[in-house]
């Protein structure tokens, strides 16, 4: 049976991930540097370095990893099909005390493998959403926050049964980061959803996808996002830091100078820390403290666990920041 103490409920798929790193490609950017394109020898046989498989991951799995991670009682939602992944991928959360009570193995489908080509310090993911029969439990306890994340193209009405379940607990913070079928819905598909979000997580170009508009900065970007419903709006900048704002003042957490081996995770990394230290009630700049440290470790590794932080770690990580560093008042 679930423990009935619920930090943490996290919804979204979850997925197996193999990392495939490259090392004959070339990277195709634009006159400033950006829209970068990977580009491999068409027809040709292109050698690779290594292959890593990676169990219980997605959004929403890496979020309730890492809550976990840091001592926060978390529980995860999805759908696995009857398969070793599957199982794999139960075994794992199990073993990470993610309560996985609610991870549906629905028989005849295949559990979510997708193909990650890392070159260099970035990646490109070959994705493959199954489409599950999603239906939320009747039995779902309350939580004191909900996570909900990246979920495959027919999922419309399940966003409906999970607002319904949200407007049922008023008391309940949710948290919302939306995957790409997610953000290709909308705002209005999915206006009772940001109407009822206490934080929104997403990264800049993310965020203009969202708004629909090509240029703007970050700042704009956090208040136009934040008229949408969102209490607290949470933008992130790749190496270049972190934006919050709550309505009242936008605060600036820059990044860690560090040399990364690779960026997958890093975003859930974040978002996994930001949310615990919430629910632990924190302040949103204890928050960006814990989520830029958090994906800093997880960028010195390969895939989105193997770098996440317990409280004691990310505790003296933070430690060490000098004040200069800290969290800064933009507005």
């Amino acid at each position: 049976m679930i423990d009935k103490q619920i930090d943490i409920l996290a919804i979204g798929d979850i997925a197996t991930d193999v990392f495939i790193k490259i090392k004959d490609a070339e990277e195709d950017c634009d006159s400033k540097g950006e829209h970068c394109k990977l580009c491999l020898s068409f027809g040709g046989k292109i050698p690779y370095e290594s292959a890593e498989v990676c169990h219980a991951v997605g959004n929403s799995s890496n979020v309730a990893v890492s809550a976990s991670r840091l001592g926060v009682k978390s529980c995860l939602v999805s759908y696995v099909g009857n398969d070793s992944n599957g199982k794999e991928n139960i075994a794992i959360l199990n073993k990470e005390s993610v309560n996985a009570d609610f991870v549906n193995i629905e028989n005849g489908m295949d559990s979510n493998y997708h193909y990650v080509l890392w070159y260099n310090k970035e990646r490109t993911i070959l994705t493959k959403h199954t489409q599950f029969t999603y239906s939320l439990p009747n039995d779902l306890p309350k939580a004191k926050w909900v996570y909900l994340s990246s979920l495959a193209p027919n999922s419309a009405q399940y966003h409906n049964e999970i607002i319904q379940y949200i407007m049922k607990y008023p008391e309940i913070s949710l948290v919302f980061q939306p995957g790409t079928f997610q953000i290709k819905l909308g705002y209005e598909q999915l206006k009772d959803i940001y109407n009822r979000t206490d934080v929104f997580l997403c990264n800049h170009d993310e965020a203009r996808k969202i708004l629909k508009i090509d240029v703007g900065e970050i700042p704009e970007l956090l208040k136009q996002i934040h008229s949408l419903g969102p209490k607290i709006v949470v933008i992130t900048d790749d190496e270049n830091g972190s934006y919050s704002y709550d309505g009242n003042e936008i605060l600036y957490m820059k990044s860690f100078k560090i040399d990364p081996v690779e960026s997958t995770g890093a975003g859930d990394a974040f978002s996994g820390a930001f949310v615990s230290a919430l629910s632990l009630g924190k302040e949103i700049r204890d928050a960006l403290l814990w989520g830029t440290a958090n994906a800093a470790s997880v960028m010195m590794h390969v895939g989105p666990h193997k770098g996440l932080l317990t409280k004691k770690e990310l505790e003296d990580k933070i430690s060490l920041i000098k004040e200069g560093d800290m969290p800064q008042v933009l507005n």
